[in-house]
């Protein structure tokens, strides 16, 4: 078959106008030349596609199950070109991106749609997992880039930018007994268990003499609202639709906690093409814009 992508255009915009003439005016075309177009492609696929025993452009009983096929190749052959031009000016075909799972969701979930808007054609991949296992994805060769809070050194694969930071507190249950509302000191504390971030590479302080260690600072939320303990958790965290209503801030001047650095990593070497620097600008912007 012989048949081109300007055939089909030219049936699939006869069998909506309904008539060879308004056709050939929508298109630019002559009229003759767009009825010689869908002969031409009537030959090629050996059925007749309109009923011309009719005033009108009316569809054969063929035309209208091929119009379907013809609306789908037309799709596919304007995402063809769309992915093309989107290659010719420097934009991935494809990117993995690895999130910490720890992230404010509503910076990453408005990410993700403005994504899918700017970049319709891009396949793209996301991990999620703890801090570690980001970073490790993307060593491995699993994702290109890496979003993840500071934990520590970074290892000498990788490059490095730091992008922004989220505030922390110290959070209990509602029911515990630090939870009355006062300014609590470290003495105050170290009288209760604490439930501390683990990682193998990064030792956190432990202020009181009981601990427990947890590489996730979900199951970490979970513990505290369990009442099983005290800890220090990103606000989003504490904040987040299943824990608000059983987790509190108490406030501790005496710890003075920083803000949590947000970084992102790739492997040292590699440039960053259009998509993956504009995932992380964008990503910077609404990690400022995101309410504590």
């Amino acid at each position: 078959m012989e048949w081109t992508v300007d055939q089909l255009r030219q049936f699939v915009t006869t069998a909506d106008c309904g008539s060879f003439s308004a056709a050939a005016r929508y298109l630019g075309k002559a009229q003759s030349a767009v009825s010689t177009a869908i002969g031409l492609l009537e030959v090629d696929l050996g059925v007749a596609l309109f009923d011309r025993s009719r005033r009108n452009a009316q569809l054969s009983e063929a035309g209208q199950v091929l119009l379907l096929e013809a609306r789908e190749l037309l799709r596919q052959a304007e995402q063809l070109d769309q992915r093309a031009r989107s290659l010719n000016a420097g934009s991935e075909a494809a990117l993995s991106i690895a999130l910490d799972e720890a992230l404010p969701f509503t910076a990453i979930r408005t990410l993700m749609r403005e994504i899918s808007v700017k970049f319709p054609n891009l396949e793209l991949t996301v991990l999620n997992g703890t801090a570690t296992e980001v970073a490790d994805y993307v060593e491995q060769e699993r994702a290109s880039v890496a979003f993840h809070f500071d934990r520590g050194p970074v290892r000498p694969c990788f490059d490095m930018r730091r992008i922004g930071s989220v505030p922390q507190g110290v959070f209990v249950a509602i029911d515990h007994p630090l939870a009355d509302g006062r300014t609590v000191r470290r003495k105050d504390l170290v009288q209760h268990r604490q439930l501390l971030m683990h990682a193998d590479d990064v030792h956190e302080v432990a202020h009181s003499p009981r601990v427990w260690r947890c590489d996730s600072f979900y199951s970490t939320a979970e513990m505290v609202a369990d009442k099983l303990g005290w800890a220090v958790l990103p606000v989003n965290i504490a904040h987040y639709e299943g824990y608000r209503k059983a987790l509190q801030e108490v406030p501790c001047p005496s710890l003075a906690l920083p803000r949590l650095s947000v970084r992102m990593l790739w492997l040292q070497g590699r440039m960053l093409g259009a998509t993956a620097t504009y995932v992380q600008t964008r990503f910077t912007e609404l990690l400022r814009d995101t309410p504590a």
